[in-house]
Parts: structure tokens; sequence; C-alpha cells
């Protein structure tokens, strides 16, 4: 069969890109198999991983930020408290109008900004679910090792 001249450049071209996608004759049978371990050590899937023995911390003073924007740490425990849409445990306290009776810190005025900019007489609905960026201290080991150093600013 005879190939036409003007597709010689494109055939050739093919042919060599095919030899390249293949790799070089028995390079699958010498690399090693990657091991990778995730935070689920194995565990299936479909099953959950025993719960780890860790308590979270009883009350003590608000700890010190890492980074200027970090939400603050809850310094007690929040083991049974109920945050749904109709009811957040948490305003109990933390409510402007109850700070003065609880001794418990306000929420910041940006928690009543819609992502607009608009003030609002209430709590926003996206800053309503506290524990989305608040969380309570834990004896918790960490789960990777990390070399995190505190922002400059915050030392």
């Amino acid at each position: 069969m005879k190939i036409p001249p003007l597709l010689r450049p494109a055939l050739s071209l093919l042919l060599a890109f095919s030899v390249f996608a293949a790799g070089p004759a028995g390079a699958a049978d010498k690399a090693a198999p990657v091991k990778l371990e995730g935070l689920r050590q194995g565990t299936p899937l479909n099953q959950d991983n025993p719960p780890a023995n860790n308590r979270q911390e009883r009350d003590h003073p608000v700890g010190e930020r890492d980074f200027v924007q970090m939400p603050p740490l809850i310094p007690h425990t929040i083991s049974g408290y109920q945050i749904t849409k109709n009811f957040n445990k948490c305003m109990d306290c933390h409510a402007w109008q109850k700070t003065k009776e609880s001794g418990a810190t306000k929420i910041s005025v940006t928690h009543f900004k819609t992502r607009d900019g608009i003030e609002l007489d209430s709590v926003s609905p996206r800053r309503y679910f506290c524990t989305q960026c608040h969380v309570p201290q834990s004896d918790a080991k960490p789960l990777v090792a990390n070399t995190y150093e505190r922002a400059k600013g915050m030392k």
C-alpha cells in the first residue's frame, strides 16, 4: 500500500506517540508498588473506625490565637449542645443580650453581616452554626506530624 506524501508526517508522528505512550518494554514489571496510608489506616469505606478515646477539655481560659483571622477555640465542653436551624444553645450565653448575666464573650459583630456586607439585627444564617468554625479543645493527639509555627505578629 502506498502512503500519500501529505499523510507521511502525520503517520510518523502517530507512530512515535504510540511508542512513547506504551513506554519501554518491561517498565511496569520493575516499578515498586506504591503504599499509601490514609487517616482511616486501611479501614474500608463501608466501615467505621472505632472512636478515639479523647475527651473535650473542661472550662479553662480562652486560648491564644495562632493567626489573625483564626476563630477562637471553645474553652469549655459542648457535649450535648444542640445547634439546629431552630435552636442554638451557644446563644444562651454568647448572644449580646445575655453576656452580662453569663459572663461569656459576645459574638463578634462580623456574625451579623451577610455575605454582601449588609448588617442584620440578628446573627447571619451563614454564621449561625458555630461549630463550623469554632471547635472545642480536646486532649487528642495530632493525626499527622506538622511543623506549623504561629504567625510572627501573634508571638
